[in-house]
């Protein structure tokens, strides 16, 4: 059985290292975990990793198994998919997903682990806190019949709300980002792709995910009247200026926020987390959402990976992390 691990730490701001631990004995209602595989959600971890989180926000980026404090020295990420080593009979041997930071292995409690579908490969179950976001996104402004819907921003969480909307019947769905290169990814999602500059206007909801004030802008000058502007972008404590003249008033658009940290208010009484996220793992069992997964690392190289994708060197949506030779 595995007694020590190790986890992946912040040491300073720009600086990763790797860790031992010591692992506790599991309780009678708790699971030890050997990690497979961990996902790096690259905008929130490099903000992390780079000391830019505010201090006004310590508490709501806070990471359920998070150690240490922001800026650092802290233990930080949310993406893992192991296999249980020892637990409760009905999730021994099984393949589980946490939000647990990256860790080689590690105990917590039975309740805080989903047991991953078995048509869905354990790779790409990393994926599965993303699209829980974009599973409550779309609770929160779910598209009609026909729409004609707009992702702006081609990161992780605008891609993987993009591959779900690309499964609504009629629905016409465009991906647009300033990147050409997530043609490529819109493409694999089966989706339409558009620049800024060249994105077609007129549609009944856009979904903003590109953290800047310009997207946000663009996104609402391309609603239709009447039309909905859905935002999943998280600024911290940067101002964001905002034009409301020209037609937000006369086309009566709306803008409203999605939070994943609670469930949907129209599904509050029918549906828990523990529900939205084996949905989410439900619907991973579509290949098209490889297509969010553009790298592979050891975690010994963990430290450098996320150097790199702070500093821009290593381009990526979700940057996978292998373990034990996987």
């Amino acid at each position: 059985m595995t007694r020590s691990a190790l986890a992946f730490w912040l040491r300073t701001p720009g600086v990763g290292e790797l860790r031992p631990v010591t692992l506790p004995e599991p309780g009678a209602d708790e699971v030890l975990v050997r990690s497979r595989y961990s996902g790096v959600s690259r905008g929130t971890e490099t903000l992390v990793f780079t000391g830019g989180v505010p201090a006004s926000q310590y508490a709501a980026m806070r990471a359920p198994f998070q150690d240490g404090d922001f800026p650092a020295p802290v233990k930080y990420g949310y993406l893992s998919v192991g296999e249980v080593e020892q637990g409760p009979a009905h999730l021994l041997g099984r393949t589980v997903f946490c939000l647990h930071p990256h860790q080689s292995a590690y105990v917590v409690p039975a309740e805080a682990v989903t047991v991953v579908p078995a048509g869905v490969p354990a790779a790409r179950a990393v994926l599965a806190g993303t699209v829980e976001t974009a599973v409550n996104a779309l609770w929160d402004a779910p598209p009609l019949v026909g729409d004609r819907v707009t992702v702006v921003g081609g990161g992780m969480v605008g891609c993987a709300v993009t591959a779900l909307l690309a499964r609504f019947p009629g629905v016409r769905v465009e991906l647009v980002d300033t990147d050409p290169a997530r043609a490529e990814v819109a493409a694999a999602l089966g989706v339409d792709f558009a620049t800024p500059e060249t994105a077609v206007d007129g549609r009944d909801l856009v979904v903003h995910a590109s953290a800047s004030a310009a997207g946000l802008q663009r996104g609402l000058d391309l609603l239709a009247p009447e039309g909905t502007l859905l935002e999943l972008s998280w600024y911290g404590d940067r101002p964001v200026q905002l034009s409301l003249g020209g037609a937000f008033h006369s086309g009566r658009l709306a803008i409203r926020s999605s939070q994943v940290g609670m469930v949907a208010p129209a599904r509050r009484g029918s549906r828990r987390y523990a529900d939205r996220m084996a949905l989410a793992l439900d619907l991973l069992a579509d290949p098209r959402f490889d297509a969010l997964i553009t790298g592979r690392s050891p975690f010994a190289e963990l430290p450098d990976v996320l150097a790199r994708l702070s500093g821009g060197d290593l381009p990526a949506l979700c940057h996978l992390i292998t373990y034990d030779g996987e």
